[in-house]
């Protein structure tokens, strides 16, 4: 299998996409930490994959917590013996506009989406280059973060904040041969932070049809196996082709 003895850790792997990636790359040979705020939603995944005959653990964390995700890198390598693959998927969503948001709400979104996605691969960067290990890390950011929008100021900002951070953080450790790459969904299964599908949702895109998980869960396992050894500092849009739509054709 394409995985076979490699760990990875999912952040945000309770609910839609990233349960759906925890379950794709344990059924390729990767033991997958799955880690989320919500054990109970974590606890569920982690017991399908088992039950599947797969291998994952559960770890709890509060991204907003720099302790919190130096300890959940340091638990998930002595778990499973060291780290290979990082998929920054966690983030939350305003919803707001410029003349409401206020900066609690501001500082909350930026802390998941953007801040946590630096503190998360710092630490898995260095448990790599200490495990010498050939380490992948892949950013979920959006198509939010390349557009402007009417309302989510900060999740927009976060996320175009993810995009420089994923080229920056491509060319600072290409020398460890450490390949960071990112994903750019558009309305992919649930909306940031929701457990449910709104069928009635508004979809324009080339595919006629809304977003799954598996199909951002399928891009990312291709951009952390070796299929994509010659990858590295840029992004593949997983958005049905909404974004090459000129706005009012």
């Amino acid at each position: 299998m394409k995985l076979t003895n490699q760990v990875a850790i999912v952040t945000g792997a309770g609910r839609n996409i990233g349960e759906e990636l925890s379950k794709l790359l344990a059924s390729t040979g990767a033991a997958v930490a799955v880690v989320d705020v919500d054990k109970g939603r974590a606890d569920k995944v982690v017991g399908e994959i088992v039950a599947a005959g797969g291998k994952a653990n559960v770890y709890v964390c509060d991204v907003s917590h720099e302790d919190q995700i130096e300890d959940t890198v340091k638990s998930v390598v002595a778990d499973f013996g060291g780290l290979d693959i990082l998929v920054n998927n966690v983030a939350v969503s305003d919803n707001k506009n410029v003349l409401d948001i206020n900066k609690e709400e501001w500082d909350r979104v930026i802390a998941i989406t953007l801040t946590a996605t630096f503190l998360f691969s710092k630490a898995a960067a260095r448990a790599m280059i200490a495990g010498n290990r050939n380490g992948r890390i892949v950013n979920v950011t959006s198509t939010s973060g390349y557009y402007g929008r009417s309302r989510a100021v900060a999740y927009s900002a976060a996320k175009g904040g993810v995009v420089s951070l994923t080229r920056a953080l491509a060319v600072q450790l290409a020398p460890h041969n450490i390949r960071v790459n990112s994903v750019v969904p558009n309305k992919i299964g649930s909306p940031v932070g929701k457990d449910t599908f709104d069928p009635g949702r508004k979809i324009v895109n080339l595919r006629n049809r809304p977003g799954e998980p598996i199909d951002l869960a399928r891009a990312i396992l291709f951009l952390v196996s070796d299929d994509s050894d010659f990858i590295v500092g840029t992004e593949i849009f997983v958005d049905g082709g909404c974004s090459a739509i000129m706005p009012g054709t």
